[in-house]
């Protein structure tokens, strides 16, 4: 039975569904003004790890990932570009798609955009304002009165009390208290704008998700998810806004993903320790990146050095090795270890023990190669059905260890050089087998000899 952590009620529930066995699942996306950094790529594999453990376990599950295709710092990089809004997200939102399936991230069910929701957004604006939750001083703007809803904090546990402490209100804005947030923004020379009630203008970024989400997946639904940064005040404004149009709970349950510390220090262009997903993919190979990232459990902070993904190259160097060689099979046994992942996974996504689970089944299907390769290519295939959850190992294992050797090395001619020293080894010529064995290591390619014949990778 699954368990999953709620932010909101800040401790582990057993998991029920609102309608039966279907899930429906919000989770917030890009900002698309800039290429994906580390930090979406941790939200992006986390909760693809959640939709495939969710299918996995047989759930249907509707799973909405929204695209933030307007506001400020779109207007602006455009601006800077010397491009139109719509020209500068349509080239990020198509890199975005690239990331994802360099990362073998499932594109979501329902992926909205926000500017494609604009009259929705109105019509909820409308309603906090006939229900007396949100004021147009007649500035052309729309605020929300955080005031009035009784709720707010509930998920970020903050109180408004404290919050208005430093709390202040800019010159241009005519908030009647210095906590409310905008639902809509009136038109400033030379943005992007949209025809409204109050006037031209575009939306707040609450108000999108608010609308986007119920839209797609009804007034109430299973889970919402996002990365820790996002849980205030983007969460905590959702569910006020949300709520008071609706009257009804927004979200069953909030998922929230750690974020991304670079030598352990918070990833920032401050810092110079910023890194797109485009970098770490030009020096690593896409599998050993999504490794880190779904190796750590969803809610803790991962760490991410050259000598973290250095250990999952390592990790998926051990699983691969135990997989190459083994003829193709259906799986077969290891019912015992489906258990244990089960078991981890079922515990708010365990994925650090469902990992460990997998090396044991590693050393077993060594073991068992030795004098029943049957039997070893079963539980091979059963470790890679279950790999599949996490979204790695299932790529041919050659294809895993030569990877980049294209380009750096001659495929034809290591070749032809194992085959030169087997011929020698035949021959008992040790000093030309040795010859020609570090012939190849100059190359930067490593020998392994098995039973199975003598096959080769790329060194470190």
């Amino acid at each position: 039975m699954l368990s999953i952590y709620n932010t909101l009620t800040k401790s582990k529930e057993v998991f029920k569904p609102l309608d039966g066995n279907k899930v429906r699942m919000y989770v917030c996306g890009m900002t698309v003004y800039d290429y994906c950094h580390l930090g979406h790529g941790r939200s992006m594999v986390a909760f693809d790890l959640v939709t495939r453990w969710l299918r996995f376990s047989g759930y249907e599950l509707t799973y909405v990932r929204n695209i933030t295709d307007i506001d400020d710092k779109i207007i602006n990089r455009a601006r800077e570009n010397g491009e139109s809004f719509d020209a500068l997200t349509a080239r990020m939102i198509d890199a975005m798609h690239e990331d994802e399936a360099r990362l073998n991230i499932l594109k979501p069910d329902m992926e909205p955009r926000a500017t494609d929701h604009i009259p929705g957004m109105h019509a909820m604006i409308q309603t906090l304002i006939d229900k007396g939750y949100a004021y147009a001083p007649g500035n052309g703007d729309v605020y929300y009165r955080v005031g009035k809803f009784q709720g707010y904090g509930k998920l970020s546990r903050k109180k408004i009390e404290d919050l208005r402490i430093g709390a202040r209100i800019e010159v241009d804005e005519s908030k009647e208290d210095p906590l409310d947030f905008v639902l809509w923004k009136g038109v400033k020379p030379g943005e992007p704008s949209w025809d409204s009630p109050w006037g031209a203008g575009r939306p707040g970024w609450h108000i999108e998700c608010s609308v986007m989400s119920t839209c797609c997946l009804g007034e109430t639904f299973d889970i919402h998810g996002g990365g820790s940064d996002l849980e205030f005040p983007h969460h905590e404004n959702e569910i006020a806004q949300s709520e008071a149009a609706t009257g009804k709970t927004y979200a069953n349950a909030w998922l929230h993903c750690g974020m991304i510390r670079i030598n352990g220090e918070k990833m920032s262009k401050s810092l110079n320790n910023f890194f797109t997903i485009r970098d770490v993919l030009e020096k690593y190979h896409p599998e050993v990146v999504r490794y880190l990232l779904v190796s750590s459990h969803y809610r803790s902070a991962i760490n991410y050095s050259e000598d973290s993904l250095r250990e999952s190259k390592a990790a998926l160097e051990r699983f691969y090795h135990a997989l190459k060689g083994l003829p193709v099979a259906e799986a077969v046994g290891g019912e015992a270890f489906v258990e244990r992942f089960s078991t981890a996974m079922n515990d708010d996504f365990g994925t650090p023990e469902a990992c460990a689970v997998l090396f044991e089944m590693v050393r077993e299907i060594n073991r068992m190669r030795e004098s029943d390769i049957a039997a070893a290519a079963g539980l091979a295939a059963r470790l890679k059905q279950l790999a599949s959850v996490l979204g790695v190992l299932q790529l041919e294992a050659d294809d895993f260890l030569r990877a980049g050797a294209e380009g750096r090395v001659d495929a034809a001619e290591v070749e032809a050089l194992i085959q030169a020293r087997l011929a020698a080894r035949a021959a008992k010529d040790w000093a030309e087998s040795d010859r020609i064995r570090d012939q190849i290591t100059a190359m930067g390619v490593l020998l392994e000899d098995g039973k199975g014949g003598t096959t080769w990778r790329l060194a470190d």
